[in-house]
């Protein structure tokens, strides 16, 4: 655990209590701090309660008398589409509002430190897409190349549940829009910015909102190196802003598709081979394209941004190679689960929405598609350029007929439920298809969660296939 710093003998309160909002009340408490909780959850409350922390309504007048800070979980709306009533009464008291990454950048760093040969390191990835795979790659390179690495953030353990790093030890932090936007500090020493695409509109209040929480990162934290994917305008602004000149090698640039080159440091793909060009030269190249837990240009694209980020931290170019050969995926993102008969089943439940879709879409051919769910704004048009790989969508979810009819030009069949999509699909299939679960919608309709969509996937293959 990494005990809070600088509240000690105060009062903080903590907003939700969730996997965030209890780890940061244990570490509050841990640097001596007196964490005052809520959670409009019952149970949640009698959970925080059972671990011995007091809980207080928190929109009462008076709540918010003697409370230094007040700590919010990253699901709760700050802003927009309208304030929390809790962070509300926060502000009209003057009590600053933070979140538990906030706090971890506050309390990393220790006088333990001084005595450190070389100092932790804090890699920090945010982005549309790719995000998790990048920081598990980057995790996993670390740590194949024996250096001692903890995953965490929006992937792994909660930032403040992981040990105090010793000498040398680097923390990989996935970090999201939710998390990004409201922390109040963000100095991590390498930051990584995949990509972005539209998503989480609402809570950003629009694609301008939702940018610039991402940019918090960079603008805010004041990263020694940073990674910046330029395959869009957002990302060609954030390295323009932080670049003094064309061969300024704190920023290094990442592309999917592009040739990058110049007197700066840089690291693209194209048509599968990885290539890293800096100062005008080429200085590594790796052949991606028989990496079984890196398929389609997407994952291309994340692995340029792991190796610019790993490279950053001095790790060789064989190193990483050999490192990126033996990475299995991680589960829900391109993840092969079987194969049979010459068909591939992939899921892909993680693409939620409909850029990460398209990207899945174009990782493969003879696509079986299964699609649909809770559809996010903004059509699904942008999903064109991968129809030409389909051969014929089965859609799930409530409104799956209205969902179909917007698959123009796909051959699409109304399936309703997982169990019926992947019968038709398994059925249908002849050797060289894949069978792909990319949804291009939220799960909420019909699963609590994009996981349990993607293990109900893997249960009706595996049923499926035991038909065969």
């Amino acid at each position: 655990m990494i005990p809070v710093q600088g509240f000690a003998g105060h009062q903080v309160a903590v907003l939700g209590l969730g996997r965030s909002g209890l780890s940061a009340a244990r570490a509050l408490r841990e640097g001596g701090a007196t964490a005052v909780c809520w959670d409009d959850n019952p149970k949640a409350r009698e959970a925080a309660e059972a671990e011995g922390f007091e809980t207080r309504e928190l929109t009462r007048d008076g709540a918010f008398d003697e409370i230094a800070c007040l700590i919010v979980s990253p699901g709760i709306p700050h802003l927009y589409p309208t304030p929390n009533p809790v962070i509300a009464k926060a502000w009209a008291a003057g009590v600053p509002v933070d979140n538990d990454i906030g706090l971890f950048f506050r309390s990393l760093a220790t006088r333990e430190w001084d005595e450190f040969d070389t100092a932790p390191r804090v890699i920090a990835v945010t982005g549309s897409n790719g995000k998790s795979t990048t920081s598990a790659l980057i995790h996993h390179i670390l740590s194949t190349t024996d250096r001692h690495s903890q995953l965490a953030g929006n992937i792994g353990r909660g930032v403040l549940d992981i040990d105090p790093p010793g000498d040398g030890d680097v923390v990989v932090l996935e970090l999201s829009s939710y998390q990004t936007d409201l922390a109040r500090a963000l100095t991590p020493d390498v930051a990584v910015f995949t990509n972005l695409s539209p998503d989480h509109l609402d809570r950003h209040a629009g694609l301008g909102g939702y940018f610039a929480a991402k940019r918090r990162l960079f603008a805010e934290g004041g990263p020694d190196r940073a990674v910046i994917g330029v395959d869009e305008n957002e990302g060609l602004y954030i390295a323009n802003q932080l670049s003094e000149g064309p061969g300024d090698d704190r920023v290094i640039r990442v592309s999917s598709g592009q040739k990058l080159t110049g007197p700066g440091w840089h690291v693209y793909a194209r048509k599968g081979f990885l290539t890293e060009w800096r100062k005008g030269k080429q200085v590594g190249s790796i052949d991606l394209r028989e990496i079984k837990g890196l398929p389609g240009a997407h994952n291309h694209q994340n692995a340029c941004a792991a190796y610019a980020a790993t490279r950053a931290l001095g790790v060789a170019p064989r190193q990483i190679e050999a490192a990126m050969t033996s990475f299995a995926g991680l589960p829900h993102r391109s993840q092969i689960i079987a194969e049979k008969n010459g068909v591939t089943f992939v899921n892909d439940s993680k693409a939620t929405n409909v850029d990460s879709a398209l990207k899945a879409l174009q990782a493969f051919k003879n696509i079986r598609w299964i699609c649909g769910g809770l559809q996010k704004e903004g059509g699904l048009d942008a999903l064109a350029p991968g129809f030409d790989h389909v051969r014929k969508a089965y859609v799930i979810g409530r409104e799956a007929d209205g969902f179909a009819v917007q698959l123009t030009g796909v051959e699409a069949e109304a399936c309703g439920t997982m169990e019926v999509a992947v019968a038709r699909a398994a059925a249908e299939a002849e050797p060289g298809d894949v069978v792909l679960l990319a949804p291009a919608a939220a799960s909420f309709d019909q699963y609590d969660s994009f996981e349990k969509r993607g293990e109900d996937f893997a249960a009706r293959v595996q049923a499926a296939l035991a038909q065969l």
